[in-house]
């Protein structure tokens, strides 16, 4: 695993089995310093039938449907302290890990 390879023993946290709150959410999409739009999986087939493309739906609304579809958000997400990364591609991480 890359980043026991450099050094840190991570905390894993399964969104799948512990779908973040919606203060979770917020704190997260805030550390990564990205809209929630941007952590989507637009390719899961709830993003279509929900209709997540429709700009006009409000970022609360968006915030409430993605806690209820957590499979929704882009993994891995790499927290250190209080900034966030998203794993994919690796290069993100240990570029993260340097800095």
């Amino acid at each position: 695993m890359l980043l026991k390879e450099n050094g840190v023993n991570p905390e894993i946290i399964y969104y799948l089995d512990n779908p973040p709150t919606l203060v979770e959410l917020k704190g997260l999409v805030n550390k990564l310093d990205l809209g929630l739009r941007d952590i989507l999986r637009i390719s899961e087939p709830e993003y279509s039938e929900l209709l997540l493309s429709n700009e006009s739906l409000s970022e609360e609304m968006l915030f409430d449907i993605v806690c209820k579809h957590p499979n929704l958000i882009q993994r891995p997400i790499i927290i250190r302290g209080n900034r966030a990364v998203l794993g994919r591609p690796p290069e993100n991480v240990l570029s993260f890990l340097k800095n």
